[in-house]
């Protein structure tokens, strides 16, 4: 896989930045033309992937360790095991997830009860915005609105580390997710100039024709996501999660990326 040139420094740095906490969430659902996931194209001045393709997701905030959260699913304990830390930890990152995907998406894994889930997230739409401007946690959100939040509607799927070469890094964890019945994906965040349903062959094409841009990570899940053909068959599969940590070879104006 190749990148522009311009997109890395143009010499490798002498001392790699430290790698931030991250998450992020494929959102799926089976459209009328197979499997589609929910895309957002980053603004061009953002720091990092300014102009990409990209998932719902960002960086984990203190406050989503908050033990106080209303949970069902997979403890903390099961998702430490499978991303390789400790269960505050896990913890973190799970609810992370939900207020992300929540946050950039609409689309909220949360109900009244351990087997329901909120069907419209519009009367949300104020704590939505206070949970982006940091006036309110994850953990607050809930409590007030008497919400559990649903970890078992969240599967892991992958462990992507930002290469050394790169100024800004970030060690996100992947996460799968299947649109409620009765929500909808809105994309309406300040971070993206748009936001759209594609099935992911299209995705890669409009990546291959120039229409997109997509990291390797966005790409390679889309691929992985687009075999299998089906929410079902997407939620039900086993993945071993170990980090991935693409390589940068300067070849002239374009760069290679190399990753098992």
């Amino acid at each position: 896989m190749t990148l522009p040139g311009n997109l890395v420094p143009a010499t490798p740095v002498s001392q790699p930045a430290e790698a931030r906490d991250a998450v992020t969430v494929v959102l799926l659902r089976d459209g009328a033309e197979g499997l589609e996931a929910f895309l957002l194209r980053r603004v061009k001045g953002m720091a990092f992937a300014g102009g990409m393709t990209v998932f719902p997701g960002g960086g984990v905030d203190q406050r989503d360790a908050d033990t106080s959260v209303a949970w069902t699913g997979p403890p903390p304990e099961w998702w430490g095991e499978i991303f390789d830390v400790d269960a505050a930890t896990a913890r973190a990152f799970v609810c992370a997830a939900v207020r992300e995907m929540f946050e950039e998406s609409g689309v909220l894994l949360a109900g009244p009860d351990a087997t329901s889930v909120v069907a419209d997230t519009r009367d949300y739409a104020q704590a939505r915005q206070q949970l982006v401007d940091r006036e309110l946690s994850l953990a607050q959100f809930l409590a007030a609105n008497n919400l559990v939040l649903r970890a078992d509607l969240l599967r892991p799927w992958a462990n992507w580390v930002t290469p050394y070469d790169e100024p800004r890094r970030y060690d996100t964890r992947f996460f799968v997710a299947a649109l409620p019945s009765g929500q909808k994906a809105d994309g309406e965040t300040t971070e993206a100039s748009d936001a759209a349903w594609q099935t992911p062959a299209a995705a890669i094409q409009d990546a291959q024709e120039g229409r997109r841009m997509l990291m390797p990570p966005t790409w390679r899940t889309l691929d992985e996501v687009g075999a299998l053909g089906s929410v079902e068959k997407v939620m039900a599969e086993e993945r071993s999660i170990e980090k991935i940590i693409p390589k940068l070879i300067r070849d002239g104006d374009v760069i290679r990326v190399v990753f098992q």
